[in-house]
Formats: structure tokens, C-alpha cells, sequence
């Protein structure tokens, strides 16, 4: 079994099925089928994407990260918004490899030790620990070309000025008002008294440093599927909530959950003096923030043809059900 498999199969036992109102004995979508599926495809398409070269060190440092496992959210938003306006997994397969590249030379800067200064990612050592610092740079750096090469080249079956209109989203995403900007505000407020942090702090972090990309995946996969501006409008609204949720669900687990259950070090936040939800507001507000949010995802999907929309519906909950 693979770890995708392990991290899907752990989430998906609230969320396996989807059932109509008043049909409980009818499942009419299996969750966790998906997300094996998806997973699968995506995994094979990194594979192809980075290809193992005889004695190339950064080919082996980037698919050590890219290739560890993970739950593939980032990934599946992308292909599942493309279905959800019309298009096709193979439209948005290019951009959802691209996202997974970005999201994980992320978790290796972030793991430095000029940044968070970490040594557990996905149950085994950070990067930077399995090779060193300097290739752990590079490979980031690497992985973050490779991404927007990725989808100027291997994107197929889309128009031109959608690839072009993906490529300005994404770089969007993740530059000086994305989430460098975010990773920066993190670290500024890092140390301070919760009094010199508010929620509107915290908020424009967490909607940058993790939301934006979350925003970014689903709005690329929209693009290249051929969403009008209303429907691409929308998705927007819909992945900036459960951008938000992805986070607030991260701040509570950092506090309850242990570092074997997380698949890295728990209580980090804590120990470097981050703001979080649960220091600003609590657990069981925390946990009341995050059910509000999903709610008010789930309603920006209303319009959209239902049975479509389930996979996002789906990872919606998902997001705010996960463990780890």
C-alpha cells in the first residue's frame, strides 16, 4: 500500500461516501475511490515529470521530497475544478504537477534552518537532512523552474491563452503578494506577545503563506477547463475558504496530535512562539471557526451541476476532517 493510500484511507473513514438526503443506504460517491484514483495518476505523472538521471544529485533531492507521499489535496483541486467547469483530468494534469512541484519546494524551504528549521517531513528527514542545506535550496529552486516549464510545455488539448492565463494565476500565487508574502509576515510576527498579533494578522498570513496556493490550484484548474469568469469567480471564493480551513485545521492538530500521528514535529509553532488560532482563540472556538468555513465553502458550489461537484464538496470536508 502506498503512503497517499495510507494518509487517504485514514481521512476518508467520516467521508468515504457521499449520500443523498433520505438515502442513507445508497452511496452515490466513493471519497475515497477518488482520491486513490487521483492520487495514482498524479503520482505517475511526477514520476515522468522528474525522471531519475545515473549520478545526478538534484534529480535524487527533488523526487525525495516530490515523491514522499502526501495527500495530493493541491493536486486533486486542480483536476477536480477542470472536471467541474468541463474539461478534462489530462487538460489540468500538466498545472496539477506543477502545483505539487511548487507545494513541495515550499515544505523544503520551509524546513531550513533559516526558516522553520525542521527535521520530520511526511515521517522521514527534511531534505536538507537527508542531503544538505545547499542542495535542499537547489532542489527547491529546481522544482519551482520545473513547475512553470511543465505547463508551457507538456500542457495538451487547451488553448494558448488559457496555458498563458494559468501560468500569470500561478506565479500570482505564490510570489510578493502570494505566498512569499505570507512566509514573511509569519516570520515578522514570530516571538511577539498574542497581543501584537490579532486575527486580521493572522488571517492575511494564513490566506497567503497556505491559502493562496489552495486558491491558485483550484483557479488554474478552472482556467484551463474552460470556466466563464462568474464560474472561475466563484471556485475562487469557494478555495479561499477551505485555503483558510486547510490552516485553522493545521493549528489545532499542531496541539493535539503527536508528532508520530502529524509525520512531523508537532508542537512547532508552539515552541517558536507562532501565532495561531488556538492561542488566539481557542480550541473549541478554533474548531467552531473551521466548521463555519466549510459551510461557507460548500455554498459557493451552489450552481454548479451537483453530481460534478461532489469531489469538491467532498475534499471540502476532507480538509476539515483530516488528522494529520
Amino acid at each position: 500500500m502506498s503512503c497517499a493510500s495510507v494518509h487517504i484511507r485514514t481521512l476518508t473513514k467520516e467521508n468515504s461516501t457521499l449520500k443523498e438526503e433520505g438515502q442513507e443506504s445508497k452511496p452515490t460517491f466513493n471519497f475515497e475511490a477518488y482520491m486513490i484514483q487521483k492520487a495514482k495518476s498524479i503520482n505517475q505523472a511526477l514520476d515522468a515529470a522528474v525522471p531519475l538521471k545515473e549520478g545526478q544529485k538534484i534529480q535524487e533531492a527533488m523526487r525525495y521530497s516530490l515523491l514522499a507521499g502526501g495527500k495530493r489535496v493541491r493536486p486533486v483541486l486542480c483536476t477536480a475544478a477542470c472536471e467541474l467547469v468541463g474539461g478534462s483530468e489530462s487538460m489540468s494534469m500538466s498545472a496539477a504537477c506543477a502545483v505539487e512541484m511548487i507545494h513541495t519546494m515550499s515544505l523544503i524551504h520551509d524546513d531550513l534552518p533559516c526558516m522553520d528549521n525542521d527535521e520530520l517531513r511526511r515521517g522521514r528527514p527534511t531534505n536538507h537532512k537527508a542531503f544538505s542545506e545547499a542542495v535542499a535550496v537547489l532542489a527547491g529552486d529546481a522544482l519551482l523552474a520545473l513547475a512553470f516549464e511543465h505547463i508551457a510545455v507538456s500542457t495538451a488539448g487547451v488553448p494558448l491563452t488559457r496555458v498563458v492565463r494559468s501560468i500569470g494565476e500561478l506565479a500570482r500565487s505564490i510570489g510578493p503578494e502570494g505566498l512569499v508574502a505570507g512566509q514573511v509576515a509569519d516570520m515578522s510576527c514570530e516571538g511577539l506577545p498574542v497581543s501584537e498579533v490579532g486575527l486580521e494578522q493572522l488571517e492575511f498570513i494564513h490566506l497567503h503563506k497556505t491559502g493562496a496556493l489552495l486558491e491558485g490550484s483550484v483557479v488554474v484548474g478552472a482556467i484551463l477547463g474552460g470556466g466563464s469568469n462568474e464560474e472561475v469567480e466563484k471556485l475562487r471564493r469557494f478555495a479561499r475558504c477551505i485555503g483558510l480551513l486547510f490552516q485553522v485545521v493545521d493549528d489545532i492538530l499542531d496541539v493535539t496530535k503527536t508528532s508520530e500521528e502529524l509525520g512531523k514535529t508537532a508542537g512547532k509553532d508552539l515552541v517558536a512562539g507562532k501565532a495561531t488560532y488556538p492561542k488566539l482563540m481557542g480550541i473549541e472556538k478554533s474548531r467552531e471557526f473551521a466548521e463555519k468555513l466549510n459551510k461557507e465553502a460548500q455554498s459557493w458550489l451552489s450552481g454548479f451541476d451537483p453530481e460534478k461537484a461532489k469531489p469538491l464538496l467532498a475534499l471540502a470536508n476532507y480538509i476539515a476532517l483530516r488528522q494529520n
